[in-house]
């Protein structure tokens, strides 16, 4: 029977993490199920070092690098393990909120939290999110059990009675974003005339902003592919906007278009299929891509660390 499961669960200490986390492992492996640990730093060294004795029958990530956009968890980290695994069930430990995650970052957190319930449909997995419950504020703590329909907590494991449904509570996180500097320059685009001079706008922005030559031309194709997209789907056009902050370089494509579609970038299309990219593509690109769809149109804003 094909069954999914997403447990969040709650610890206090060391021991109440590598108690709740090596015997789920554990289990796994003996059941013969493909293993995937995604947690970040200190963490991942943590497990390794306690299921050291399993050598290759765990697969190890660190969440903090390949999750540093949240939004890419899901078809780079998670479902990449599943695509890698055909015919096995999948047991997964991952760990996307962590004390050091960002104010900015966190919405993009729970929105993917939320997200793994539908993206994850019909599959015979099972990924148990471990929550600090020491360190973590209790907002963040009250957005696990909204999240995951299950919770352990001391090693008892229950029903989550605050479970939301997942759609809803994505879309609470896709809310406005605070506006762009009334400064910043902004280079609007109609068709794929304007395309060329939209990347030499967005390269001198970035790197003036302190972006190194490399990550500049991977914002700038982030931003294409949107452009792009917006060209090729909404009948109009759009506008870039580029600016910086101590942390990031950002920029933000503004279009008509309705990207209703809560799961748009996270279900990697069917590899004959040659559209049905971009949004993953932008992902992979930057360390945080927020969306807000209204029905004035849409807003994607990349956020390129310094």
């Amino acid at each position: 029977m094909i069954t999914f499961d997403h447990p969040a669960l709650f610890y206090r200490d060391v021991e109440q993490y590598l108690s709740g986390t090596t015997d789920f492992v554990r289990s796994a492996v003996a059941a013969g199920d493909a293993v995937l640990v995604a947690v970040p730093g200190g963490n991942l060294t943590l497990l390794r070092d306690a299921l050291s004795d399993l050598g290759r029958q765990v697969t190890f990530a660190d969440m903090a690098v390949a999750g540093r956009n949240p939004g890419r968890i899901i078809p780079g980290v998670l479902l990449s393990f599943v695509a890698a695994h055909p015919g096995r069930r999948v047991s997964i430990i991952g760990e996307p909120v962590w004390p050091g995650r960002s104010v900015v970052e966190y919405p993009a957190c729970v929105a993917h939290e939320a997200l793994i319930n539908k993206a994850f449909i019909g599959r015979n997995a099972v990924v148990l999110c471990p929550y600090d419950a020491k360190r973590l504020r209790r907002e963040r703590l009250d957005d696990a059990l909204r999240t995951h329909p299950f919770m352990i907590v001391d090693e008892v494991r229950r029903e989550s009675r605050w479970y939301a449904d997942p759609l809803v509570t994505a879309a609470l996180c896709a809310g406005p974003l605070p506006p762009a500097p009334a400064s910043a320059p902004v280079a609007a685009y109609a068709g794929p005339t304007d395309l060329s001079r939209v990347r030499r706008f967005v390269t001198g922005c970035a790197e003036a902003g302190g972006l190194c030559p490399e990550r500049a031309a991977d914002l700038v194709l982030a931003v294409n592919e949107l452009a792009v997209n917006t060209i090729q789907h909404t009948g109009g056009g759009g506008a870039v906007t580029v600016w910086s902050s101590d942390e990031y370089v950002y920029a933000q494509v503004d279009d008509r278009g309705d990207l209703a579609d809560p799961l748009a970038g996270q279900i990697p299309p069917h590899p004959d299929r040659e559209d049905g990219r971009g949004l993953i593509l932008v992902n992979d690109l930057c360390d945080l891509v927020r969306v807000h769809t209204r029905r004035e149109g849409t807003t994607i804003r990349l956020h390129m660390a310094r």
